[in-house]
């Protein structure tokens, strides 16, 4: 865990997303016990109401699920809901902006498919 937050966006946004990496990054898996609020609190330095709203969220979106004195732990299908979730938000993060910019350059599909191509060989 990384206890650095940036400004971009609020902190129990972040907290929540560091959940969602865990998850996706199989940290986390289907049944396993999540971090308890304490233990986020304790870690991250922040409010406890901070840590509970960004876990709360996952609960509603049943990504984790309580177990009365016990703890938090992950859902069954938190991962592809999760991966679901992302992937639209990735669309409308980057994809729509994109094709929009790709339109005014009068870019071809094959021109964008090449450069994305050319963009993710130079990754590797």
């Amino acid at each position: 865990m990384s206890s650095t937050f940036h400004n971009d966006k609020p902190i129990f946004i972040q907290i929540r997303e560091i959940i969602e990496d865990q998850i996706l990054n199989d940290q986390l898996q289907g049944n396993d016990q999540a971090p308890s609020t304490n233990q986020l609190v304790n870690f991250y330095k922040v409010n406890h109401l901070t840590v509970a709203k960004g876990v709360n969220q996952l609960v509603d979106e049943e990504i984790l699920y309580k177990k009365r004195g016990v703890g938090m732990f992950v859902c069954v299908g938190a991962k592809e809901r999760l991966v679901q979730k992302r992937k639209e938000t990735f669309v409308d993060d980057y994809i729509k902006g994109m094709l929009n910019e790709a339109n005014k350059l009068q870019m071809s599909e094959n021109e964008l498919i090449q450069l994305i191509k050319q963009t993710k060989g130079r990754e590797h």
